[in-house]
């Protein structure tokens, strides 16, 4: 495959190896290779039943991976770093997702891009809009910094 752009959500709110979950999220971005941008890392409350804040940040890579390549390669980053499957919202030491590739969609059952939740959430939109602000969804023709301004008029 030809050398694409991916945007890697990444986000925690658990203490792990590296340190506090600022820490965990910068030593994932080291661990991710290819990276041309980062977001600086925010900190947002938690959905669901989580009760600590996260840290979350975006990072644009480029490599030469397939996204079911690439997803492969970021669970196990997240093993790595401690990451065992639970309970949907739960504390988490490192969360690494597909947002966008530069090649489009992808759709199989174990991987959809964009991801399917991105355009309404903030603690996505809000660091990717600072490293990709231009980059167009595939499916509904905006751009991030257009759909980071819809959710905040929401």
């Amino acid at each position: 495959m030809a050398r694409t752009s991916y945007a890697i959500a990444i986000g925690s709110n658990r203490w792990g190896r590296h340190g506090s979950p600022a820490r965990e999220v910068a030593a994932a971005i080291d661990a991710l290779g290819g990276v041309t941008a980062t977001s600086p890392i925010l900190h947002t409350p938690p959905l669901g039943p989580s009760k600590r804040r996260f840290a979350n940040a975006v990072a644009l890579i480029e490599t030469d991976e397939t996204p079911p390549a690439l997803l492969r390669r970021l669970k196990a980053i997240e093993r790595d770093f401690g990451r065992r499957r639970g309970r949907t919202w739960g504390a988490r030491v490192i969360d690494l997702d597909i947002v966008l590739w530069s090649g489009g969609s992808w759709g199989e059952p174990a991987l959809v891009v964009p991801h399917r939740l991105f355009r309404g959430r903030a603690f996505v939109l809000a660091p990717l809009a600072r490293v990709a602000a231009g980059w167009r969804d595939p499916v509904t023709g905006l751009s991030v910094r257009q759909l980071a301004a819809r959710l905040r008029r929401k």
